[in-house]
């Protein structure tokens, strides 16, 4: 196996230090687009350090609490923010996501969090772009081969920013000076430049690489987004089809890896876990993070998804049938120690009624077997004072499976009647989120009490790969070829496959996509990307509608879809605290923060429909401008 190449270079440590931490905060806050870059980027290494921490700054994505793809999450049809016991968090949409709100905090959302460092990861990618002629190279092809991979990760990161906040500065060039005159660029002239730059990358940039860097496969993987996000439905085909038939990388439809001996569990457990995700055996991972225990630079706190996305099953509030005991004790010392066995939720990723049961019809699905996928109603009575209660009919529950509670026992079941379903009561993938840590309780802090840990996460992988192409087929007219890419991956899962082509719409793309995809894909950028496309072709939608560019921010696919499959958002249900979900259609696009607005004095940053201060907008930049 190739070794994991996450050594970042000394003269790249400098450039995050003053990227993120500057000399002062108001620097910080005022010039987010703007930085020095470094003098002494002469030599290959120095370069492919930067090249290293670009891939730790695609990772920060994924860890932490509150991560920021739970943003990406809860703006969608998937999720909303669970977390109930505070009105701070993102939940009424309409009311807390402005520009001057708190847009990167654990507390309220992580949309600052993708313009602050989304921006600063295409500064270092500019970095290496603009000094890859200092160095000397042992070969044409090595030097192509880096320029590729900054290209690649350029291309990655305007990808996510125009599908999030639409039309944004485009910069292409290191800077020597903090530049205060930038201007919003069309979306579509950003994303024509990334086409170019990654039809270069894919010529050069190779498979077989260490673990961690950027492959071919995953240049044709985000070549294919862009090529879907212009409407190039034939290119998005040829892209996608060089990674899927190119004979580099196959589903992974065998047992595999440290788990294979496992027969309790199935070829998508191996799948997903931790010390499996990088191995040469492993042919579906296109492009990783990497992130260890034993390595330099892993994250603080490693993936919290055992805390973020499991249901708060552990509080307090959770009793008996019978009211008066606490049904689940979290103690990891437990006779049934539930919290080592599932983790320590605090409900923060809520799933909806679609993304946990609806979507779920498939008994035969491996990704919703038992064992693999998680309802409440698996979890046990583990508190000790139950098995040791005298009232045999209590007594006999420990051990047993939680029941459901229903409107008669409601009160009982839960301190103050209906607290709290939306936290304490929902079903999660625990294939996905159970991440075991090689030093349990020991000498990992994540794990005490357990809520994940260090570990590798896919960002771009095959299955995702066939459903992309699958979406261009239906865009074509093509059904009969996009289920038979649906089919490859429902067929890996052992989920019945799709008869009938004539009922394959995007809905059966999307539906797969959160079957197969939670916790990688970016759901708000791609339904944001699929709105722009039947908005920009005009192709009428699965719910009989058609969408126009002319009013975008008013009616578009996004907010029908969220909707049409979040009951959250389409009741307006409350939350103990009385926060009502809401959602409107311009949330199709995040605000710009204003700080980005207010500091760039001698330019204009656009603010998109919907938010205060779009009244002051003038017209994007139509072509790349130096």
């Amino acid at each position: 196996m190739k070794k994991i190449n996450i050594k970042v270079a000394a003269v790249f440590a400098s450039i995050i230090l003053l990227a993120v931490h500057g000399c002062k905060k108001s620097f910080l806050d005022s010039d987010q687009l703007s930085q020095y870059s470094p003098d002494n980027l002469n030599n290959v290494d120095a370069l492919k350090g930067v090249l290293n921490a670009l891939g730790k700054a695609a990772r920060g994505e994924f860890f932490g609490d509150a991560a920021p793809m739970l943003t990406e999450s809860i703006f969608s049809d998937v999720a909303v923010e669970g977390t109930t016991d505070k009105a701070t968090p993102a939940q009424n949409l309409v009311s807390l996501i402005t520009p001057d709100a708190n847009l990167n905090s654990d507390d309220f959302n992580k949309i600052g969090w993708y313009w602050t460092n989304f921006f600063a990861a295409v500064r270092s990618a500019n970095t290496v772009i603009s000094n890859i002629d200092r160095p000397t190279y042992s070969s044409e092809a090595q030097k192509n081969e880096i320029l590729g991979a900054a290209y690649f990760y350029r291309a990655y990161f305007y990808y996510r920013l125009v599908h999030e906040f639409g039309d944004v500065p485009l910069q292409l060039k290191d800077l020597s000076a903090p530049k205060y005159d930038f201007y919003s660029t069309k979306r579509e002239v950003i994303l024509k430049k990334m086409k170019e730059d990654l039809e270069f990358a894919q010529l050069w940039v190779k498979d077989g690489v260490n673990k961690g860097e950027v492959t071919n496969g995953a240049v044709n993987h985000l070549l294919t987004k862009i090529d879907l996000a212009l409407g190039d439905f034939d290119g998005a085909i040829a892209a996608a089809s060089r990674v899927i038939d190119g004979g580099k990388y196959t589903l992974m439809k065998n047992r595999f890896g440290s788990t294979a001996a496992d027969q309790s569990k199935n070829v998508v457990w191996d799948l997903h876990r931790m010390d499996n995700k990088a191995i040469p055996a492993n042919k579906e991972a296109l492009f990783l993070v990497i992130d260890r225990q034993t390595l330099q630079g892993r994250t603080d706190l490693g993936s919290q998804l055992m805390r973020n996305t499991v249901p708060a099953w552990h509080f307090a509030n959770l009793k008996i049938p019978q009211g008066g005991l606490q049904a689940i004790v979290d103690a990891v010392s437990a006779e049934i120690p539930l919290t080592r066995m599932y983790g320590r939720g605090i409900g923060r990723y809520r799933g909806t009624y679609y993304s946990t049961k609806e979507i779920w019809t498939d008994q035969t699905d491996y990704r919703h077997a038992k064992g693999m996928w998680m309802d409440m109603t698996d979890l046990v009575y583990n508190n000790p004072a139950i098995k040791a209660s005298k009232d045999p009919e209590i007594s006999k529950l420990y051990g047993q499976p939680i029941q459901q509670f229903t409107k008669e026992n409601i009160n009982k079941v839960f301190t103050n009647g209906s607290l709290d379903t939306i936290r304490h009561w929902f079903g999660w993938p625990h294939y996905k989120v159970f991440i075991n840590s090689t030093n349990q309780f020991a000498e990992d802090p994540n794990w005490n009490p357990p809520r994940g840990t260090n570990t590798d996460w896919y960002v771009f992988r095959l299955a995702e790969t066939y459903l992309l192409r699958a979406e261009a087929y239906v865009w074509k007219g093509q059904q009969a070829q996009a289920m038979a890419d649906i089919n490859a991956v429902r067929g890996r899962a052992n989920a019945a496959l799709l008869q009938n082509a004539a009922k394959v719409t995007i809905g059966t793309v999307l539906d797969e996509r959160a079957r197969e995809l939670f916790w990688e894909e970016a759901r708000k950028s791609e339904l944001t990307r699929i709105a722009y496309i039947f908005a920009q072709t005009g192709i009428p939608a699965y719910n009989g509608k058609t969408y126009s560019m002319a009013n975008f921010a008013q009616n578009n696919f996004f907010y029908d879809r969220i909707i049409e499959k979040n009951s959250f958002y389409r009741d307006k249900v409350p939350t103990v605290q009385g926060v009502h979900y809401e959602i409107a259609p311009y949330h199709v696009l995040w605000p710009v923060p204003a700080s980005a607005q207010r500091f760039n004095t001698n330019g204009m940053i656009n603010q998109n429909q919907g938010y205060a201060g779009a009244e002051n907008n003038v017209p994007p930049l139509d072509k790349i401008v130096d």
